[in-house]
């Protein structure tokens, strides 16, 4: 039986929003890392009326970017925390072991797997040669650039470094307007160290630290989201979802315009300041409207799935790659694809696989934990009865 109108919604359903933004953001970067072609560019040896409909749908699934998992785990740590307060250096072990042992594993399984991709692509003995150096393994670990979604784990550890400075953010959700600032520092100051320091091996270093730092202003719309949702309660937030749908509609309309150049072109508009200011201010907008949707019934499907989406971000590539080899081994024989049903063979594939692969590493409980649902390598000494939980799970039944 549904609640009465204006209830409290059951402990069991009311992070169901949040569910959606997970299982939105796992499945956006399938969709995401499938609309471009094997070297990561949008096509640019094709038309621009072949390249259209792909541009098109990843200005789509680009709104729910990478920003959206680091706003929504900062928004859960801080509501665990309500519930079971921890020490600045407690939270930062958990944090450590229960993100950075994983990605230790899968940075060592993406370097030696990548090697099957670079022989079918005939860059097997660089990439050997990559292996080998222990830079490489240096910006492996610190950077996540083994493989090109890697870098989310490294990225939100060093963003959840800075969570104390969120907190003022629930009491005073104005502070959450500051991700506007940090926006403007971080384009202003990649602006400054691209042109300086090309060429260097210190630019993605440099790069990745301008990004942690000025991702704080994600992690302050975080915390103003969750001081809001606390705040507001069931259905009152609702006044302010035309806003936003508005705000929304114009962002989007925004991204179209640098679509367009990128259609136009075949390069990707890094020059379209209106369209750096929409792309990353999209994953806050979608966020706060889904807050304010908060109270209504969603899906109970989206919670069941929601728990494997951190293991679809991570897995998505190993059948991505796959798709990729078996279309150029296609394109040899003479039966190249267009763009579009390019893109829709390898989502039509990837997804899939990939979500059945998920699921079977959820059920195999010696492996479950390198996608964050089973119980971590045991370290030597006590210990506690194992979780079969992750934090973000501990988080939403808090």
């Amino acid at each position: 039986m549904p609640p009465p109108p204006g209830a409290p919604a059951p402990a069991a359903t009311r992070h169901a929003w949040i569910d959606a933004l997970r299982l939105t953001a796992g499945l956006s970067m399938v969709g995401l890392h499938a609309t471009v072609d094997g070297a990561g560019q949008p096509f640019p040896d094709h038309t621009a009326s072949e390249r259209l409909a792909p541009m098109l749908l990843r200005a789509v699934l680009y709104s729910a970017r990478t920003e959206l998992f680091l706003m929504i785990s900062v928004f859960l740590l801080l509501l665990a925390l309500d519930h079971r307060p921890r020490r600045y250096r407690v939270v930062l072990a958990q944090q450590a072991r229960r993100l950075l042992v994983p990605f230790l594993f899968w940075t060592v399984f993406y370097a030696f797997y990548g090697l099957g991709k670079a022989r079918a692509f005939g860059y097997f003995e660089a990439e050997w040669a990559r292996l080998g150096e222990p830079l490489s393994w240096l910006g492996f670990l610190t950077l996540g650039n083994v493989k090109y979604h890697m870098h989310f784990v490294p990225t939100l550890f060093g963003l959840l470094l800075f969570y104390p400075l969120f907190r003022p953010a629930r009491a005073r959700p104005a502070l959450g307007l500051l991700i506007l600032g940090a926006l403007l520092v971080k384009r202003e100051v990649d602006g400054l160290i691209y042109p300086a320091f090309w060429g260097s091996d210190l630019l993605p270093y440099l790069v990745r630290a301008t990004k942690i730092v000025t991702y704080a202003g994600y992690g302050l719309a975080a915390a103003a989201i969750l001081g809001l949702w606390q705040r507001l309660g069931p259905g009152r937030g609702a006044p302010w979802v035309a806003p936003l749908l508005l705000l929304g509609g114009l962002l989007f309309a925004v991204k179209l315009s640098a679509t367009a150049q990128v259609v136009a072109s075949g390069a990707w508009a890094f020059d379209h300041t209106a369209g750096y200011w929409a792309d990353f201010l999209m994953p806050a907008v979608l966020m706060g409207l889904c807050m304010c949707l908060g109270h209504r019934r969603w899906p109970a499907l989206f919670s069941r799935l929601a728990r494997y989406s951190f293991g679809i971000y991570l897995c998505h590539p190993i059948f991505l790659d796959l798709a990729e080899i078996a279309l150029a081994r296609i394109a040899l024989m003479g039966a190249e694809l267009a763009p579009l049903p390019l893109v829709l063979v390898k989502i039509a594939w990837t997804l899939p696989a990939t979500a059945l692969f998920v699921r079977a590493l959820s059920r195999h409980r010696p492996l479950a934990w390198t996608i964050g649902l089973g119980p971590l390598p045991r370290r030597p000494g006590p210990h506690p009865k194992p979780s079969l939980t992750t934090g973000v799970d501990r988080a939403h039944k808090s």
